[in-house]
This record gives C-alpha cells, structure tokens and sequence, in this order.
C-alpha cells in the first residue's frame, strides 16, 4: 500500500464519528505482482473498490438509524465498507465481502484507524460457489449494477446467503435496473419497496437513485 497516495476522512454520523482511509483518487493503481488483473480486474477498474461513492454514503446514513438489533449483516461488494465499519462500531454482527483482492487490507486499517475489532471478510464473486461465509438476516449494499448479468448474479447471491426471513438494503445511483432485480427478487419470495433518501448534508450533489428494500417473511 506504500506505493499508492491514500486519504484520509472523517465522516459524522450523530455523535459518532468513523474514520477512513480510501485511495486519493480514481488515477490510483498498484497490482505489481497480477492479482487483480487473474481476477479480470482492469487497471481502469482497479481504483473503484477504493473510493467512497455517494451511494456509500446513502446506504450508510440509512443503516446508521435503522433497528437491525440482533441481525446477522452482510455488506455485499463493500468496497471501502464505510456501512460496515459504521455497524461494527455500533456492536453489530457485520460480515463484509467483494471480489476486489485490496479490500480486505483496506478494511482491516479501517477497523484498527477506529479502534474496533477487525471485521470478519470474505473475498469472493457472486459467480462463485465455495464461500463460507453462511446465512443472514439483513444483507445491504450499494452501487451494485453496472451491467444486466449483474441482476441475476446479485439476486442468485443473495438468495444462496438469506435466511428463510430476510431483509434486503440497495442503494442504486440510478442506473436503470432497479425494476428488473425486484423482478427476480419476487421469484425468491421478496416482496419490494423503493423511495427516495432524506437529505444528505455531506453529499456535494443532490442524489438521483433510490434505496431498494427488499423484504422476505420465512
């Protein structure tokens, strides 16, 4: 990590603050030895698991007043994991994954920048089918579909690691296909909800997607 130009943030939720080391840009690149480029990971795509978007931040302010009690959480496709880091240090059972091979270091800093345990992760794709990461009660993420192929692959994830009673928590920038996941989310007993966020003073730009809300009763 010593190669790459990192920065480092402070982030508000209430009274509680989370500190965050991230890549200081998307120009950012360091995979000397092929790991990501064997993962099919482009040095144009290399930076994005390294930068903290707006639908982050979105997904992260809704989960910081959200009643998730003794749920068992999964952050899917984390990246800089700032709703993991915000739940960890509320004492909650957060489990964290992404394909990316770098996010795992980057977590871990993270935990420790914050002086909390570190958070159990998995690096595994959702065309895989030999994780161990298990079942849960609240699965969340953000920014998640880029492409079409990425609407079954996401769904078919999730449907592999919920329990019989499930919630499930997307930010989507709007990019189009929030209407095809909830689609596929009704094949596996998931009834769907979409709205807008309340305002976010720390965002730059006001924000175009929505939250997704997904809801299963076994």
């Amino acid at each position: 990590m010593a190669t790459l130009r990192l920065s480092y943030q402070t982030i508000e939720f209430g009274k509680i603050d989370i500190h965050l080391c991230t890549l200081r840009n998307k120009q950012e690149f360091h995979d000397p030895e092929g790991t990501a480029e064997a993962l099919g990971i482009s040095s144009a795509t290399w930076p994005i698991f390294g930068i903290l978007w707006p639908s982050s931040l979105v997904l992260a302010h809704f989960v910081s007043n959200y009643d998730i009690g003794t749920k068992r959480v999964l952050e899917i496709g984390c990246g800089t994991a700032l709703s993991s880091l915000l739940l960890n240090k509320q004492h909650v059972d957060i489990t964290a994954t992404d394909y990316h091979p770098e996010v795992e270091t980057f977590l871990n800093r993270n935990s420790l920048l914050n002086g909390d345990t570190v958070i159990p992760f998995e690096r595994t794709g959702w065309a895989d089918n030999n994780d161990s990461l298990g079942y849960f009660d609240l699965i969340i993420g953000s920014d998640l579909l880029y492409e079409d192929e990425h609407i079954e692959l996401l769904s078919d994830f999730i449907q592999a690691h919920s329990n019989p009673t499930c919630e499930v928590i997307i930010v989507d920038p709007g990019r189009g296909r929030k209407n095809k996941l909830a689609k596929k989310m009704l094949e596996n007993g998931y009834a769907s909800s979409f709205f807008k966020p309340d305002k976010i003073e720390c965002l730059k730009n006001d924000f175009k997607g929505h939250i997704l809300q997904f809801v299963r009763k076994g």
